[in-house]
């Protein structure tokens, strides 16, 4: 018994919830109703992830997942404003399309233009986001998750079950500035032992209607305007049902999933030219449905099938006659499997061998459109060792997609056209722990990936180019990690990281203008990007007495990401050597989370430094840094088997007015109150 406290003990020394142990004689049997432990996961990746889980990833004051991931190091957020936004992420300066974004383990995808909008899955379903840079330190994976240069994986919540229950109920509802009603509710339901259900719905309305202030200068630093406005056309309207099975298997378990999104919002364009009100509108309908399994079916052999059928629409409509026409549909459709198969050679190295197949196509109401069906198969054959305190990964991935397009005038078929592509891209992580005694370990990773250029680069009616070349990404890393756990004084855990990194981007799609006009735009290859950077984290944990938890993460990242596509556009206003659009050389981030039984308080913070609006780094295109403060406490309220919780946040403390991009000006202060029913 006293070595079942003593190892109690240990464990929970990086606990985010604790229980004050009153000592009592220990001469006589002990009886514990239920002992329930939060520890920290055993150091086993090569290349640790940046998580956001629990009570951090809850008192972030974030609406979005695109508003979480903020506070990771090495990630840029392209936000265009408001709460139905377009919210993208790019990591490390590789570009959007770079990063590969799973939902459950099973990548969400956008053949149309490579851009996953992050601002459409809400937190609400949401248990952990997590970050890898490469690739996941698990060979034991579809051939897809090796097929980026990094990874954001979104898990959402499993139904869990206390003793006795079957059923769980939540009722969530949000509401505070810019006319925001977001209520949802989420039911698990225990069918048998081994199988459960999970429902979630949730509604989301906004006016999107803020003030902000539009202030703008010369080149001599004199005032050109500055005004206070009402941010116009950002309204929202969304829905979003998800449901789930899940099943546990001997030594395995399966899960089968339904989504549905469907949302109409106003677009609030940039400010320019003095205009301060758009038209534009947009509406999106997304469905999916995915299945997994997986299993050990010997003590040598693992099999995981994946399995994923999606359905996207987009309409785009600009009902303004002064500028251009446009009322354009698109829908995408997507099929999906996978398999992945896994054996263990010796106790410390395994293999594993997976193959997906990937079927896209794209249809639109734009004239003389081409009509572009992709067939995609992929293949990893990857391996893992260990010795001693080395562990070793290694992996090697092809790719085979072949496009076919047909173009038509009306129902007349003008062509045919075929084109196939295969690559074969490798990847090495190496980590090594130097002494036993101490939770250090140095790592370093080589990874080379590409990324298929888009449907709209190749196909798009008048800008896009069929000849185009595949991105290149190559990528360098070396870093170590520290961590360190304690019962002596009020610091209990603190975990140290940083790397360092080098990444070139070759065959770099971008547009230029094509003759004259300002409206006609090609593709090509012609960008070459190279990234050097550092990333580092800290993140410490505390036990003070009166039972007050501390827990604080702090982030830093410092890029030097410059163009060296043209090496004779050097002078005054070039773009060689110039750091790349929106990438500022510093930025930060710091999270504090406090507990004191059942009272949380929550502070936020985020830094982006000085940064220009393209590659000619020139006064004209510079942009002034900008951080924000936030601000959150709740309440639990326990009241019989009922549950409830209180909230109330305020994001942008000191109403700072900043854009993220050039022209989109981003709120400034506002609240949200909360209120969490569990039964």
């Amino acid at each position: 018994m006293t070595l079942m406290v003593a190892c109690m003990a240990v464990v929970g020394s990086w606990a985010q919830d604790s229980v004050a142990v009153r000592h009592t004689s220990l001469d006589s049997m002990q009886y514990l109703s239920q002992v329930v432990v939060y520890a920290q996961k055993p150091y086993s990746e090569v290349i640790p992830a940046q998580v956001l889980s629990g009570k951090v990833l809850e008192g972030l004051n974030s609406h979005s997942v695109a508003d979480a991931i903020r506070y990771f190091s090495g990630v840029q957020l392209k936000d265009y404003g408001g709460v139905g936004g377009l919210k993208t992420v790019d990591v490390r300066s590789m570009g959007s399309n770079h990063m590969g974004v799973f939902y459950d383990g099973i990548q969400l995808g956008n053949a149309q233009n490579g851009q996953v909008d992050l601002g459409k899955f809400s937190l609400d379903n949401i248990d952990e986001i997590s970050l890898y840079h490469g690739q996941k330190s698990d060979i034991f994976q579809s051939a897809k998750d090796f097929g980026s240069a990094g990874n954001l994986y979104l898990r959402t919540r499993r139904p869990k079950f206390e003793s006795g229950k079957r059923d769980n109920l939540n009722v969530t509802m949000r509401t505070g500035s810019f006319g925001l009603a977001n209520p949802s509710v989420r039911w698990e339901h225990k069918l048998s032992r081994s199988l459960s259900l999970l429902a979630n719905a949730e509604y989301t309305y906004a006016t999107g209607q803020y003030h902000f202030r539009y202030r703008k200068l010369f080149s001599d630093k004199t005032v050109a305007w500055d005004t206070t406005a009402v941010r116009k056309n950002g309204d929202i309207r969304a829905w979003r049902v998800e449901g789930g099975l899940f099943g546990v298997v001997p030594n395995g378990r399966w899960m089968w999933k339904l989504y549905y999104y469907d949302s109409e919002k106003g677009i609030p364009g940039a400010i320019v030219n003095n205009v301060w009100k758009h038209a534009q509108r947009q509406w999106d309908r997304n469905f999916f449905t995915q299945a997994n399994y997986q299993q050990r079916l010997t003590d040598r052999y693992s099999l995981m099938v994946n399995a994923k059928y999606a359905r996207d629409y987009l309409r785009y409509l600009n009902p303004d006659t002064t500028l251009m026409y446009v009322d354009n549909e698109f829908w995408q459709d997507e099929l999906y499997v996978s398999t992945a198969n896994k054996y263990t050679i010796l106790p410390d190295w395994d293999v594993n061998l997976s193959v997906d197949y990937q079927w896209n196509h794209l249809n639109a109401t734009l004239t003389n459109f081409s009509y572009p069906t992709r067939h995609t198969l992929l293949s990893a054959l990857a391996t893992a060792y260990t010795w001693r305190r080395l562990k070793v990964q290694a992996s090697g991935l092809f790719t085979l997609v072949n496009d076919r397009h047909t173009t038509r005038n009306g129902a007349e078929v003008l062509a045919h056209h075929s084109n196939t592509r295969t690559k074969v891209t490798p990847a090495v992580f190496v980590s090594y722990q130097p002494w036993l005694e101490h939770d250090l370990n140095v790592r370093a990773f080589y990874k080379r990936i590409f990324r298929m250029p888009t449907f709209n680069d190749l196909y798009y009616t008048d800008i896009g180019n069929s000849n185009l070349r595949p991105e290149y990404a190559t990528q360098y890393n070396v870093g170590a990690q520290y961590q360190l756990f304690t019962e002596h004084g009020a610091l209990s855990a603190v975990k140290l990281t940083v790397d360092g990194y080098y990444n070139k981007i070759t065959d770099k799609i971008i547009a230029i203008p094509k003759g004259s006009g300002l409206y006609r735009w090609t593709m090509m290859n012609v960008g070459t990007v190279k990234i050097r950077g550092v990333d580092a984290t800290v993140r410490m944990s505390f036990k003070l007495p009166r039972e007050i938890l501390l827990d604080a993460n702090l982030s830093y990242t410092y890029q030097r990401a410059q163009d060296y596509s043209d090496p004779t556009d050097n002078q005054y206003g070039g773009t060689y050597k110039g750091q790349i659009a929106y990438i500022p050389w510093h930025s930060g981030s710091f999270i504090g989370h406090a507990r004191w039984r059942d009272l949380e308080l929550n502070y936020s913070f985020i830094y982006v430094g000085e940064r220009y609006q393209n590659s000619s780094n020139i006064p004209v295109n510079h942009e002034q840094p900008w951080y924000t403060h936030d601000i959150s406490a709740s309440y639990v309220l326990h009241m019989g088997a009922t549950r409830l919780k209180a909230a109330v946040e305020v994001n942008n403390l000191f109403n700072q007015y900043y854009d993220v991009i050039a022209n989109y000006p981003m709120p400034g202060r506002n609240f949200k109150v909360t209120l969490k029913f569990d039964l």
